[in-house]
């Protein structure tokens, strides 16, 4: 992984969450949200919240009695997302997965969407989910499948590499779409200590207004951007155009849609 595919920063967070949230994330965070629902009381950490999608899904989807704990790395991330809801029972707090400031059998569950892949050392980032959790707790998280599951993504990212045939942009392959071996996946939930353990692949529908809106979205809303402007920082626009126009060819230019892939895990303590 490069050091820039954990760097969400400058204008990457309100486009990330203006595009890709509504676009791939969303249909995911109801189906967390609804996944951890008979949760009726008690502590619940998420990491990896990021802008806040599932966060404020699960403020709408919980009982009053459960508090929320909401993590990230980034806190350009955080500070977008605190923006965007202001609920009495969800705290904002700015923390490594890797290394979480929290005691032993802290919370009844731990929640990450889409954050797992962008862990340095995944079995560390388990085994701290573990032990902040009480016996029998939960660990819930997904990961996108292959990024020839996800048909908007791998458009874009064919269409960046075209505009830099001698060193093409690999982040989405390689970091949000590059961690979905099931079975190494389970490997590692059992090394790092976790029982029960299920998975699920589970196929949604990505909508889009525009062929425009993944553009941006991948382009400028995520570390992809910081790739285009590594090779060349003036032609962020023009690559973005590109991948419109790609977007447009494969899915048509009024409303569109694509199949989006991702895989649920849940185990506990």
């Amino acid at each position: 992984m490069s050091e820039t595919d954990k760097v969400f920063a400058g204008s990457i967070p309100a486009y990330y969450d203006r595009y890709l949230g509504p676009l791939i994330f969303e249909p995911y965070a109801q189906d967390m949200a609804h996944r951890i629902g008979d949760l009726k009381e008690g502590r619940l950490l998420e990491v990896a919240a990021g802008t806040g999608i599932v966060t404020r899904a699960l403020e709408r989807a919980l009982p009053p009695k459960i508090a929320i704990l909401a993590t990230d790395l980034n806190q350009a991330m955080l500070d977008h997302a605190a923006t965007q809801g202001r609920s009495a029972r969800v705290k904002w707090q700015q923390a490594d997965a890797l290394s979480l400031p929290f005691k032993e059998n802290e919370f009844d569950a731990v929640l990450c969407q889409f954050g797992v892949m962008f862990f340095p050392d995944k079995r560390k980032a388990f085994q701290e989910a573990r032990r902040v959790l009480k016996p029998g707790g939960r660990f819930l998280f997904n990961v996108w499948d292959r990024i020839e599951e996800n048909e908007m993504a791998l458009v874009v990212a064919e269409a960046v590499a075209t505009c830099f045939p001698q060193d093409p942009p690999q982040f989405l392959k390689r970091s949000p779409y590059g961690y979905h071996d099931e079975t190494a996946i389970r490997r590692e939930l059992e090394a790092a200590g976790f029982l029960s353990i299920k998975a699920e692949t589970l196929p949604k529908q990505a909508r889009a207004s525009s062929p425009r809106d993944p553009a941006i979205g991948f382009c400028q809303g995520s570390p992809l951007r910081s790739e285009i402007e590594a090779r060349d920082p003036k032609r962020l626009a023009e690559v973005t155009e590109i991948a419109t126009k790609a977007v447009a060819a494969r899915f048509g230019n009024g409303p569109i849609d694509g199949k989006i892939q991702a895989i649920v895990f849940e185990a506990r303590k």
